[in-house]
């Protein structure tokens, strides 16, 4: 990425889940927000259509936003667009929940892939179905998990705002002092912890990698792809257990096995700015993240290498923690005007400005071939790896009950990286919370 800060918050920062619950919708708020559908003109004393957009975005990405937005009016006259109210992205879930609630909510939010079963229970959520699959982009064209996390009983519930994958960033420097080669494509979990144990110095105060602690989706979400390369699911296929059993009991060996070697360092903040931190001071050596992270990681001055995650199986496999753009009705005008905006905003000549400017990775093939974006991943040391994952990326099941079972099993690994549970007791109590959830009618 382009040397500038990364200030979002995702993984920490992107399709992340913090603390909501499902969206509730009484009945009463269902009929305000009817009412606010069919009576809201949104048109200017210019004739212009108006619409409400919620980005979520902070510092650089929403400075990239505004350009994206300052285009777009020159280019639709007949459109204008207001960027002011909303939240920043964690709180986005609860802010769209009341404002749907209301009856004034906005034409288009920024919302987490894992909350978007939550939010398109609400009738006002527009299909996007036939635009996206008739849309100047193939939507075969988008990558699987750009595509999987948009989409929920066979339909296009938004438009894709962003894509990412996890991958493992190796500070070169620590692993020469050290006399272990870096990791290459291919390695193992079972190398992983090994290779962390060798690059812990405790008297030094260096750790050989490190885990978000508070339990929320930051923390869980590092752990589904040993999950899936395992054989295990999130939610198992007859909807009424997770999917995880035995093989959640053997990733959560993982996190036992580092926390025993005292070879991590659990960050007890929401949002791993200190993990990041300890990582960029040369304080650890091995970081699993996302593309968003090399700009802070460029910017310190740190050598790095990246490297795919490890696997149990030697298969490529990882995460991605696709964002949306959802659409919601406020009426014929400002619903064709959305619709507008983001088939303009998600094009490959849009998106690549986004993602270099944001820090993302190219949401279609097409994006990715642009020379824009081709440029930008020479210069990038270790970007190549994050978009060559892809590829191989699952995403988490677009399903109202995702939230709990995800805050199931951020307690369940809290409590083995403190030494508080084993893996066997902390699954244990994650599927009693987890299945619970998942037999609830929705």
């Amino acid at each position: 990425m382009a040397a500038v800060p990364r200030t979002v918050a995702r993984p920490s920062r992107r399709g992340l889940l913090r603390g909501g619950g499902a969206l509730a919708l009484t009945a009463t708020g269902g009929a305000l927000a009817g009412c606010a559908a069919g009576t809201t003109a949104g048109v200017d004393a210019d004739g212009r259509v108006v619409l409400e957009i919620w980005h979520g975005q902070t510092d650089t990405a929403a400075a990239a936003i505004r350009r994206l937005v300052a285009e777009f009016e020159r280019t639709h006259p007949h459109i204008r667009v207001d960027l002011g109210g909303g939240a920043l992205s964690d709180a986005m879930l609860q802010k769209v929940t009341a404002a749907l609630a209301a009856g004034a909510y906005p034409d288009i939010a920024y919302v987490f892939g894992s909350d978007l079963a939550s939010v398109a229970r609400s009738p006002q959520v527009v299909d996007l179905t036939a635009q996206m699959n008739s849309g100047p982009t193939p939507w075969r064209n988008y990558w699987a998990p750009a595509r999987e996390a948009v989409t929920l009983n066979g339909r296009v519930r938004a438009a894709p705002a962003v894509v990412d994958s996890l991958a493992v960033v190796c500070n070169t420097r620590l692993f020469q002092e050290a006399g272990v080669p870096l990791p290459e494509p291919g390695w193992t979990w079972e190398e992983f912890v090994a290779t962390a144990r060798r690059l812990t110095d405790s008297a030094g105060g260096r750790f050989g990698t490190g885990w978000p602690g508070t339990g929320d989706e930051d923390t869980v979400w590092r752990l589904w792809p040993m999950i899936w390369d395992l054989g295990g699911e999130v939610i198992s296929e007859d909807g009424r257990h997770i999917g995880f059993g035995d093989t959640g009991v053997r990733a959560l060996e993982v996190v036992q096995a580092l926390a025993r070697d005292r070879s991590v360092y659990i960050d007890p903040k929401t949002g791993s700015e200190q993990l990041y931190q300890v990582f960029q001071s040369g304080r650890m050596a091995m970081v699993p993240t996302g593309p968003w992270q090399l700009p802070d990681i460029r910017q310190a001055g740190v050598e790095y290498h990246v490297a795919p995650l490890p696997s149990f199986s030697g298969r490529p496999v990882t995460i991605s923690g696709p964002d949306t753009w959802t659409v919601f009705d406020n009426g014929s005008a400002r619903v064709a005007a959305a619709r507008t905006f983001v088939s303009w905003l998600t094009q490959p000549a849009q998106d690549v400005r986004w993602d270099v400017e944001a820090g993302s990775l190219p949401l279609s093939r097409r994006s990715q071939a642009l020379p824009g974006w081709q440029h930008h991943a020479a210069e990038t040391e270790g970007l190549s790896v994050f978009t060559r994952a892809l590829e191989s990326a699952r995403v988490r099941p677009v399903h109202p009950a995702y939230p709990q079972i995800s805050q199931a099993l951020g307690q369940a690994i809290v409590g083995v990286l403190l030494g508080r549970n084993t893996p066997t007791q902390a699954l244990r109590a994650c599927a009693a919370r987890a299945d619970a959830a998942l037999i609830i009618p929705r």
